[in-house]
């Protein structure tokens, strides 16, 4: 899971040779090599591994123990994975991608682009005794995900919480998730609402932002949503926001039909003070007009 940072940065707008980028050039140099978004990117993923490791937000003694890190309505979506195998993009210290092997996934892979959260994943893997063959871990660029896995399609591709916010361009996301989907297989993205992100960071009450923006993110936020306070160096993150119809969009422009959409009144983290926590998941009080904070939907290859 990858919560995204905090949208209160600087937005410059995306240089022309930026995949789906704008006009003009991003701010700091990004511009004068594009690769230096990733390289940001990484750096601070790079950083935050054993923060994340060793944070009471991943608990992983927890997880260790059997926790499940899935939502119950991921697993209610999905069905039963028993003797499928899996694909997980964007797959961080790996417990999402661990916990769906647990639930019975012949084989699952996890992805994604940051070294040590790979080995993390592979080294947990090993300890719950779980071999190669039942789940491996990649590392790689999503846009590379094709060359990089061991397979050619799977029976589900799945991306979870705070995922695409670190890609900027969605139609080449699509295309290449959907390229790895099997016959008779699905997609399945549960990602958070593109409308959280319109909120003021404070306090959720406010329309802050613009919804249908295209410029990056770009943020010099230490810390991270797993530990706020801790002491970091590789702070610059840059990031995108993807309205749900991009997404559904690109999705069904790559060769997939989209099965539904559901969008959620709850999130997985305290993004804003008047957040309260309850079963599990954070939602404003009862007496508030509720607003969508995250979405879920299937995409299946027919």
């Amino acid at each position: 899971m990858h919560p995204p940072t905090a949208p209160a940065g600087d937005r410059g707008p995306v240089p022309d040779d930026a995949p789906g980028g704008a006009s003009d050039a991003a701010p700091d140099g990004l511009s004068d090599d594009w690769d230096a978004w990733r390289e940001a990117n990484r750096a601070r993923w790079d950083e935050r591994v054993p923060l994340h490791m060793a944070s009471a937000f991943y608990d992983l003694d927890a997880f260790r123990a059997g926790k499940d890190t899935l939502r119950d309505f991921e697993v209610a979506e999905v069905g039963d994975v028993t003797g499928r195998s899996l694909l997980h993009l964007q797959c961080h210290i790996g417990l999402d991608t661990l916990s769906w092997a647990r639930r019975g996934a012949a084989s699952v892979v996890g992805l994604d682009f940051s070294e040590p959260a790979v080995e993390a994943a592979r080294d947990l893997a090993a300890e719950l005794g779980l071999t190669p063959d039942r789940a491996a871990f990649v590392a790689a660029d999503v846009y590379d995900a094709v060359e990089a896995v061991p397979d050619t399609a799977y029976d589900i591709v799945y991306t979870g919480v705070g995922a695409l916010c670190w890609l900027p361009d969605i139609r080449r996301w699509a295309e290449t998730a959907a390229s790895l989907v099997a016959p008779g297989g699905f997609l399945y993205l549960s990602e958070i609402h593109p409308v959280a992100d319109m909120l003021d960071e404070e306090t959720g009450t406010r329309v802050t932002y613009d919804y249908f923006s295209r410029e990056p993110w770009i943020d010099d936020t230490p810390g991270s949503y797993a530990d706020a306070d801790a002491a970091t160096v590789h702070n610059r993150s840059v990031s995108w926001q993807h309205p749900v119809g991009d997404v559904v969009s690109a999705l069904a422009g790559a060769g997939l039909r989209v099965d539904f959409l559901h969008e959620h009144d709850v999130t997985v983290f305290k993004r804003y003070a008047e957040l309260e926590e309850r079963d599990g998941y954070f939602r404003f009080a009862g007496d508030r007009p509720r607003v969508p904070l995250m979405y879920s939907l299937r995409a299946s290859r027919v």
